[in-house]
């Protein structure tokens, strides 16, 4: 059975894939987050979990070669732009200084395959977190090489991901506090954590055919955030932006459109220009153009959200 290594394996990227995949693939998960893994080999026993940070190189390197896995999914992230615009230092040491341990240690130890999870907010970044995956991608596309493929995925918001906007109004609710909601207009491209795990599973795929050297996108609906909070609570308070925060999110820039290429509802955003103009996107894709969830489809995260919260609280 192939062998992974997930960095960052017991946050939410991580464990769905991990939830989406246990069975075919041997699955070892890198956090430093004690808790998080005990609570993850608690769901998945099959999975071996490895205490680590990103951050201490030599470490890493000692458990990629006692492993030597085929894949290396690099999801270990400061993710929370409020907290990356605080403590730029503490991101740069693991967002930039971590992926650059990912890709020195992969290419050092010849692993055929290196996935880094990115995020819309790298496409045309405006605050320090999508700076970070912004020079994340670069780095993944610079590495690739003949014998050992580099690649990325981009999507937008992981709905339950630690910290994001559902489950923290769903426990605003619950102690009966208000919900605190930035702007009316405020939109944001949602998806599941399924649908992440397709997106890396898709990545995999076409890495194995030596197909490196790209980010990986996927057309997604926009979510108008007032809408999905109406839906959870009335009790609502507007508090506007945060340092760092948008009020809606690019996944596709519009000087990325000559290098990509359309495969059904997946991008590709390759290194080199692509010349047939007819596979190419056509215009940019942000959270103000992509269609947007109706009320059954929002109603159906929330109901995802309070079933992921079970799931995870069981222990």
């Amino acid at each position: 059975m192939e062998k992974i290594i997930i960095t960052g394996g017991s946050g939410t990227v991580g464990s769905n894939f991990i939830e989406n995949n246990r069975g075919k693939y041997k699955i070892f998960s890198y956090s430093r987050n004690e808790k998080a893994q005990v609570a993850l080999k608690r769901l998945f026993p099959e999975v071996n979990i490895v205490l680590g940070a990103i951050e201490d190189k030599i470490n890493f390197e000692n458990i990629v070669r006692k492993i030597n896995p085929g894949i290396i999914i690099h999801t270990a992230a400061i993710k929370h732009v409020d907290s990356a615009e605080k403590q730029p230092l503490e991101m740069v040491k693991t967002n930039i200084i971590g992926s650059k341990n990912v890709i020195d240690t992969s290419l050092k130890l010849d692993i055929p395959i290196t996935i880094g999870i990115s995020t819309d907010k790298a496409c045309d970044p405006k605050n320090m977190y999508g700076y970070s995956k912004h020079i994340m991608e670069k780095m993944f596309l610079e590495a690739n090489n003949e014998n050992n493929i580099f690649c990325c995925t981009r999507f937008g918001n992981v709905i339950g991901s630690n910290g994001s906007v559902i489950p923290f109004w769903l426990n605003c609710k619950k102690k009966g506090n208000s919900i605190p909601v930035t702007d009316k207009s405020m939109n944001r491209l949602m998806i599941t954590g399924k649908e992440s795990s397709i997106i890396i599973e898709k990545c995999i795929s076409e890495a194995k055919k030596k197909n490196g050297g790209f980010i990986l996108s996927k057309k997604m609906k926009n979510v108008v955030l007032f809408e999905l909070a109406n839906l959870i609570s009335e009790n609502i308070e507007f508090v506007g932006l945060r340092p760092g925060e948008e009020l809606n999110e690019d996944l596709i820039a519009e000087n990325e459109l000559p290098f990509t290429l359309v495969d059904k509802d997946y991008i590709f955003i390759n290194r080199n220009v692509n010349k047939d103009l007819n596979t190419r996107l056509k215009k940019p894709i942000s959270s103000k153009n992509s269609p947007k969830m109706n009320k059954i489809e929002l109603l159906k995260l929330i109901e995802e959200v309070k079933t992921s919260f079970i799931k995870t609280t069981i222990y």
